[in-house]
This record gives C-alpha cells, structure tokens and sequence, in this order.
C-alpha cells in the first residue's frame, strides 16, 4: 500500500513515501523558507520514486503538537494531496512519530534492553516550553508504541519528575528494563543547561520522519479525517493569550 507521510510540527519537515514497509522515497525539509517549497519537495520525492499522484493509496499527516503555522501548512497540504487523489488522510500524533523514530535509533544502536523501557518525545515549545510525548517503545515495533500518559506542554526543568513519576524510578537508574528511559527530540538543543542532566540519555533523532508518520498510520485505525481533520495544539495560540476576547479590530464572529 502506498502511503504518502508528511510531519511539519517543527522547521524541519520530514516527508517519505512508503510501499507498506518499504521507504520508496525520503526527504527533509527546511520549512522556514516559502510555504509552497514543501509541495515542491514532496512533488520531487514522488517523481523520484516514479510513483504518481493517482497511486498513492493514502497520505498521513502528523498532527502535531508543534509549530502552529507548521501544522496549519502541514494539515492544509496534507488535505489538498489527498483530495486531489481521492484518497483518505490518516492523522498521527508528531509526538509519537518522534518516539517511534527513537525506538528506530535504539535498534540501530543496539540499546536492546531500552526497547522494553519508555521513549520520550521532548519538541521545542517555545515560550521556555516544551511539548512532551512519553511511550512505551514494547519492542519498537510502529503498531506496539503505546502512550503511557497524555502529551502535554511544561517547563524544561519539569520534564525529569515527570518522566521519573511515569518510571517509578529516575531516569537511567532503573533495576529493570521495564522503567529504562531515553528521551528524543530538538529540545535538548533549545534548551540545553536545563536539560544537560539528560543529555546521555538523548537519542539522535531530532524531529519526527515522514517514514515514521507513514507507519504508525500504516498500525493504527486508519481512520480517515479528511473533512474533519485538525491539527492537535495542546495550548492555545499567542494571540489567543494576548487576546482573549479576541484582535482588537478583528471582525466577530455572527453569533
């Protein structure tokens, strides 16, 4: 089944085409350039893998959390291919993706004992923030991830208790492997000194893959959000703090 996947959560786009588990095509995308680069770049990933528009059999978007023009760019091209193709559009979470992606690392470096312990999904939130993804890996296979509490947004230096609170133990000190944690994502570039302490514990992946978007949606219901699909922004948007009543001069809403 060919499967088109798309991830805009943050400014390095990721975008791969999949033929159930075989990666036909893979690209990264540096989105903060124009807008429409990103449709260019998935056109090229396509003509490479000399598969047509009218041959995907579905496209999958991560949903998010993450940038919030990223993942209106994102869920809005992601709905343009899809009904252009008369396909479905299947919705993951970029969290998970990203765990999946770290799952993916611990095998290739062999951390096999890690691929029974827990895998954090820590993106850049800006604002001091990050959002926060915590799995259980079950083996890294893309249909065994399994989200151990609700992703949500914090401060950097919450992120350790949290995560300890999750193990039962504290980070890297666990008796078993059940409670082995890393962690995975670009935070720990944004936000260095607070996160130093975790910094061994850091697995190379940065932002969610396209490869891994196209496979969770490949495990997952498969449940097609064409219509009503939007992306999951955890908090709400600046302006909807500076202005909760809504943009001085802004039009209302008809009630």
């Amino acid at each position: 089944m060919k499967v088109l996947g798309l991830d805009t959560s943050t400014l390095t786009a990721g975008i791969a085409l999949l033929d159930d588990e075989r990666v036909l095509g893979e690209a990264r995308h540096d989105a903060s350039h124009r807008t429409n680069d990103l449709l260019v770049t998935v056109d090229r990933v396509c003509r490479e893998a000399k598969v047509a528009p009218m041959e995907l059999e579905a496209v999958a978007i991560g949903a998010g959390p993450g940038s919030f023009t990223g993942l209106r760019i994102g869920m809005a091209s992601a709905k343009g291919i899809a009904f252009a193709a008369r396909r479905p559009l299947w919705a993951v979470s970029s969290l998970a993706a990203l765990a999946y992606d770290g799952a993916q690392a611990l095998v290739a470096q062999q951390m096999l004992p890690y691929l029974d312990g827990l895998v954090v999904a820590v993106l850049d939130a800006r604002r001091g923030e990050v959002f926060a993804g915590c799995y259980r890996a079950n083996g890294g296979a893309a249909k065994d991830l399994a989200l151990v509490d609700v992703e949500r947004v914090m401060a950097p230096a919450e992120l350790a208790p949290w995560v300890t609170s999750l193990a039962g133990a504290a980070p890297g000190t666990a008796k078993d492997n059940t409670s082995l944690v890393t962690f995975a994502g670009d935070a720990i570039d944004a936000h260095a000194e607070v996160l130093a302490p975790l910094r061994a514990l850091w697995l190379p992946p940065r932002t969610p893959s396209g490869v891994a978007v196209a496979r969770l949606a490949l495990a997952g219901p498969r449940t097609d959000v064409l219509t009503g699909g939007a992306p999951t922004y955890i908090r709400p948007s600046e302006a909807e703090v500076k202005y909760p009543d809504g943009v001085p001069g802004a039009l209302r809403k008809r009630g």
